[in-house]
């Protein structure tokens, strides 16, 4: 394998390969899901392993959560977690300085969306210097703005007439030459909106969002573009249909719970929104307990999204509408103290046991990107994968640089 960090067209095949081996070799550890568990299989497989897990504290689980590989926890924990940083190595993509722009354009931008554009446009290091920007699902078009700032022109394309509205309100005002246009790029027309002088560009745009505009960019033979992908699972199908011939060759299949792990890691939530986060998903194992006595059977019963309103509720009462919502009948009388207690236990065991699950998001999402990249490969693109930011700016910080041979 290239020691290059950053991948490039010689080096996708070989890495692609390697991750399709590594996540079909392990699929006992990441496919379970800790939560929806009273035991998963490979415990009774690495029962020293679990036994160190389950006896690990919520504050412990916490600590460890973006960083799991750094944790010296019994075999074959450590060998995991070195194949998987080996596979899933990225380097940073070269940049270029931005000449400075007027704090106007920042406005209505929180602090972090901003600073993931100013990275996201510092790695757009191109050949040929792009002439028509194509900011795809643009909202109110900050990212496109942002790389038309010398003049160039722009074309931003979004779904939401209000987002559309004030975009152009947007531009109008900072005097950028830029088009806002009321577009579903999922839309049998999407793909009028393209030409082989663009340069499409999208930031996050969800699952089969950014797919389609891989489709459609290749297809309108764009000679180049550049995508930061998101969310997996937001996708229509069932389950993943893999783009790459070598893709739709592996053996490995994967279901829309599959295509949520790269997106499991959490960076951005604060200290009330986690206590909320911590209460509801306790509680929730503490129903799943109950519902598994009641029910007379040994399976996870799924819930639904609950209002935040519903944490106010005292514990008891929390779990009797539940209950009742999930049509399952409460007998006997309940110690709901002990009920409650050992929800937070189990919180507790689930969070250090989805450290082992947790190795395997990089590779995952690498094995996803690399899918996408080597499409583009067959569609007669040079293709560059690197890193446009640091994990705390965003997780989701891998770029496919694509540019026509």
């Amino acid at each position: 394998m290239n020691t290059d960090p950053i991948l490039r067209t010689h080096d996708l095949r070989a890495r692609f390969e390697a991750l399709d081996r590594y996540l079909l070799d392990h699929q006992t550890l990441w496919r379970p899901k800790p939560f929806t568990h009273l035991q998963l299989p490979w415990e009774s497989l690495h029962p020293e392993l679990a036994a160190w897990l389950r006896s690990r504290t919520l504050d412990e689980a916490e600590a460890a959560h973006n960083h799991p590989e750094r944790l010296d926890a019994p075999a074959p924990f450590v060998q995991i977690a070195r194949q998987s940083s080996a596979l899933s190595a990225l380097g940073n993509l070269p940049v270029t300085d931005l000449p400075s722009v007027s704090s106007r354009m920042a406005v209505d931008v929180p602090g972090r969306k901003w600073q993931q554009i100013e990275a996201f446009a510092s790695a757009l290091v191109f050949k040929q210097t792009p002439e028509h920007w194509l900011d795809w699902c643009a909202g109110k078009g900050h990212l496109g703005r942002r790389l038309a700032y010398n003049g160039q022109t722009l074309t931003c394309l979004e779904f939401n007439p209000q987002l559309v509205e004030a975009g152009r309100t947007l531009s109008a005002r900072l005097h950028i030459c830029a088009e806002h246009i009321e577009q579903d790029v999922m839309a049998p027309d999407a793909s009028s909106q393209l030409r082989a002088r663009h340069t499409p560009v999208a930031l996050h745009a969800c699952g089969d969002l950014h797919v389609q505009l891989m489709r459609l960019a290749s297809d309108a033979d764009c000679q180049q573009m550049a995508i930061a992908p998101c969310c997996y699972n937001r996708i229509t199908a069932d389950s993943y249909q893999a783009m790459s011939t070598q893709g739709q060759a592996s053996a490995l299949r994967l279901s829309i719970d599959d295509l949520g792990l790269p997106l499991s890691e959490t960076v951005t939530a604060g200290a009330r929104v986690r206590r909320q986060r911590d209460v509801s998903m306790a509680r929730r194992l503490a129903f799943d307990v109950l519902q598994r006595e009641l029910r007379g059977t040994d399976q996870y019963l799924p819930t639904p999204s609950l209002p935040v309103a519903w944490l106010e509720k005292p514990f008891a009462e929390y779990i009797q509408d539940l209950a009742a919502m999930k049509d399952v009948a409460l007998t006997g009388e309940r110690n709901w103290q002990s009920l409650e207690a050992l929800g937070w236990q189990r919180l507790a065991a689930v969070r250090n046991l989805e450290l082992v699950r947790n190795l395997f998001r990089r590779p995952l999402e690498l094995w996803l990107v690399l899918d996408r990249a080597l499409y583009l490969c067959e569609r007669g693109y040079n293709v560059r994968i690197g890193t446009f930011c640091d994990s705390p700016t965003t997780p989701r910080n891998v770029m496919i640089l694509a540019e026509r041979i």
